[in-house]
Formats: C-alpha cells, sequence, structure tokens
C-alpha cells in the first residue's frame, strides 16, 4: 500500500509541474509580440526624423547681426540642421566660392557678385566668365539696405549731410572710412564720389581715404572715431549704434539689393532651400525689419 501511495503521489507533483510550465510558455508566447514591436519600431522612425544637416552659409558681412539672430529662431524649426555662417565681403565670398570652398546658399550685399556666378547671365549680364554656380530657379531678391553716412559719437567734425561731406573732401578737411573696391560698400560709394564728380584716386593720394576690407572693418573706424565718417549700410550703423546724417538716394548710388540664392554645388539642396524659404517667412523677415532692411520677398 506504501508502495502504491508513493506511485500515486509522484504522478500527482508530475502533472502539476507540467501544467505550470505550459502556463508560463503561453504568457510569454502572447505577451512577446505585444511589448517588442512598439521598442523596434519608434527609434527607427526617430532616428529618420532627426538626421543631422550642415548647411555652409556665405553671406556679405552686414548679415551678421541678423542671421546669428535668425539662426536662434530657425533651430526651434529645424533642430537638426546646424548653420555654419561665413560673414565677409561679397567679393571675397564669390571668389572662394569660384575657388572650389563648400557652400550651399550664398547672400550677397549687391547683384554684382550673384550675377558673376550665375549661367543665366551673359558677360553682357555681368557673367564675364561664365561662371556657373547658382541653382537655377532658387534665386531671389532677398532684401533691399541704404547706404548711410555715419558718424562717431558727438560728430566732432560736424557733418551732417552729403553736402557737408563733400564740402570737406574738397577742402582736405574731412578723413573719410570708405570700403575696397571689391566690396559692394565700398562700391556704392565709388557711385556717390562719381555722383559729385570727385576723384577718388586723388582723394587717396591726398589722405582724404581710409579703406576696410568689408563694411564691419568701415564701422569699426567710425565707432572708434579713427575717422570724422564712414559710408556703410544704415542697418551697420543701427547694430553699432551709431548715428546717420544722411541716407543715399537710388540717384546717387542706386538701389541696394541683396540677392540670395542655393548654389548648384550644394550636396544638401532640400535643406538648403527649406533655409532659404525661411528667410523669406513673416519670422525672419521681423529679425531685418529690425534693423533697417527692406524685406523684398
Amino acid at each position: 500500500m506504501k508502495t502504491v501511495a508513493l506511485i500515486l503521489a509522484l504522478s500527482l507533483a508530475v502533472c502539476l509541474l507540467a501544467g505550470c510550465t505550459g502556463g508560463e510558455t503561453a504568457v510569454t508566447t502572447t505577451e512577446t509580440p505585444a511589448t517588442t514591436a512598439p521598442e523596434t519600431t519608434a527609434p527607427v522612425e526617430t532616428t529618420a526624423a532627426a538626421e543631422p544637416v550642415e548647411l555652409m552659409v556665405f553671406a556679405a558681412a552686414s548679415m551678421t547681426e541678423t542671421l546669428t539672430q535668425i539662426a536662434d529662431l530657425y533651430k526651434q524649426v529645424a533642430p537638426n540642421v546646424t548653420l555654419v555662417f561665413n560673414f565677409d565681403s561679397s567679393g571675397t565670398l564669390k571668389t572662394q566660392i569660384e575657388e572650389g570652398a563648400d557652400c550651399d546658399v550664398f547672400v550677397s550685399a549687391a547683384p554684382k557678385q550673384m550675377n558673376q556666378l550665375d549661367a543665366a547671365r551673359d558677360a553682357d549680364g555681368g557673367n564675364p566668365d561664365g561662371l556657373d554656380f547658382v541653382l537655377q530657379g532658387t534665386r531671389i531678391d532677398l532684401l533691399e539696405n541704404k547706404v548711410a553716412l555715419a558718424v562717431p559719437e558727438g560728430n566732432p567734425a560736424g557733418i551732417n549731410s552729403y553736402d557737408d561731406l563733400i564740402a570737406g573732401l574738397k577742402d582736405g578737411s574731412v578723413l573719410l572710412a570708405m570700403g575696397n573696391a571689391d566690396v559692394p560698400v565700398g562700391q556704392y560709394t565709388q557711385k556717390i564720389l562719381a555722383y559729385y564728380a570727385l576723384s577718388e584716386e586723388d582723394l587717396a593720394a591726398a589722405g582724404s581715404l581710409t579703406y576696410g576690407s568689408n563694411v564691419k572693418e568701415v564701422t569699426t573706424q567710425v565707432s572708434e572715431g579713427a575717422v570724422d565718417c564712414g559710408i556703410i549700410y544704415a542697418t551697420d550703423a543701427f547694430s553699432a549704434g551709431l548715428t546717420v546724417v544722411d541716407t543715399a538716394t537710388a540717384e546717387m548710388c542706386g538701389q541696394v539689393i541683396y540677392p540670395a540664392a542655393v548654389l548648384n554645388i550644394t550636396k544638401q539642396e532640400e535643406a538648403a532651400r527649406a533655409f532659404l524659404e525661411y528667410l523669406t517667412s513673416d519670422e525672419a523677415s521681423a529679425v531685418f525689419e529690425a534693423v533697417g532692411f527692406t524685406p523684398l520677398s
């Protein structure tokens, strides 16, 4: 009897053990798909959406403050895009692009430098070398600026207009800071001097002119009081806290138009197009207008 009882007890234990094991296996099989699928799918979608992009933006030095501010705003729109700026004179930037520098978006302080890179322009249209860097269909006139006559704090030379400047240049009593010949602000200044029938060469020989390699260098000379006045952009005068005593008319130097375009050498065309479009948005326009630019697009 003891033997029969022992056999029955062992049989019952085996049955109970088999029943428990089968239950655990069933739970594992049904729960695994439900818990595993979201863990493998979500990270793939997140990674694709956040793929990092770096854009090289070459822009006129006069846009340093505004584009730096806009970059912070754009981070909220496209957090995966890193904007890398190269600020300098438009002539220098054009040369760097021509020589092979990586650039996705170019913003010039004058049409001249953009024309020189645009295959849609022939020699008569400003592209004598037949260069082809502008991605066709992306070029826009982004902004308009003003050419301003700015003076140091206190205006020690008492210059209150372009007429005062010209009188001072003629009698040798005024020292003027201007941009180099390959800098748009310098080219606008040359037009102003020609409008008043003054010879830049004679003024330079007489020691009445100093030069800057970009508009920021000219602005610094005025801010530091190293000159009696300087011809810069109204936006740079605003950013530097300088007093503007006069602005040039279109008759004196033409309109100051800032063209912008995606370049056909970009490897990030979609992101470059998106950023260029953002520069025409209400948010970006508000930043430009705050310092004196007039948005055109």
